[in-house]
């Protein structure tokens, strides 16, 4: 399982949205299974976890115009086999973002008060990294690769590729809120899910994979 609840949100464009939350990063509690299985899941290797500046790595090539506001249906990461469905994710009472039900292993969700994936600007999709039944849609986030692709297919019948341009492990006691979710000029994504080591004794993980990625193109 987990909880979502950093100090500021990207906003939607043209809609600023003020968040003021108790907690920054996310915080993953497990159902259960993590403690019967062999193997923990992947984390991005050293070379990953070192992110590139999407401007500098660009050069002067311009990318694709940002695309109108769009309500995103489905997730799809060729290198891991994901395809699953997109929830609206909103705040609890808390004023936590809420994740989706852990009775759907494959099911992720979008912060529906952030900008929709391909309009100008940060948008996050999240998901469960495991349930207690077994590996759930993002078990495999921290296999990605710099210049591996996540397409989000949206309700206007475009699809928004994204290429990843870093992997990055944060710890849940120093997220940097800024970092992932900060405003942007041009069309971003970021992707999270639990991961960082598992303390077996609190059935937790201790931090947060983020994938760092771009709207390249336009399907």
């Amino acid at each position: 399982m987990i909880r979502l609840s950093p100090a500021s949100l990207p906003p939607r464009t043209a809609r600023v949205v003020s968040l003021f939350l108790a907690v920054a990063g996310i915080a993953c509690l497990v159902w259960g299974w993590h403690s019967h299985r062999s193997a923990p899941p992947p984390q991005p290797p050293r070379a990953e976890s070192l992110p590139r500046q999407p401007d500098a790595e660009a050069g002067s090539r311009p990318g694709p115009s940002p695309l109108p506001e769009s309500e995103p249906l489905r997730v799809r990461i060729p290198r891991t086999g994901v395809d699953a469905p997109l929830m609206r994710l909103g705040l609890d009472r808390d004023r936590r973002l809420d994740v989706p039900p852990p009775t759907d292993r494959n099911l992720a969700g979008w912060y529906k008060d952030g900008v929709t994936p391909g309009d100008t600007g940060t948008a996050l999709i999240t998901g469960h990294v495991d349930t207690k039944t077994g590996p759930a849609v993002f078990y495999s986030l921290g296999a990605l690769k710099q210049g591996d692709t996540i397409r989000v297919v949206r309700k206007d019948g475009r699809t928004a590729v994204f290429t990843v341009y870093a992997v990055e492990v944060f710890s849940g006691t120093d997220f940097p809120d800024e970092k992932v979710y900060g405003a942007s000029a041009r069309p971003e994504l970021r992707v999270l899910t639990c991961g960082g080591g598992y303390d077996r004794a609190r059935h937790e993980y201790l931090g947060n994979v983020v994938v760092f990625a771009r709207m390249s193109a336009i399907a």
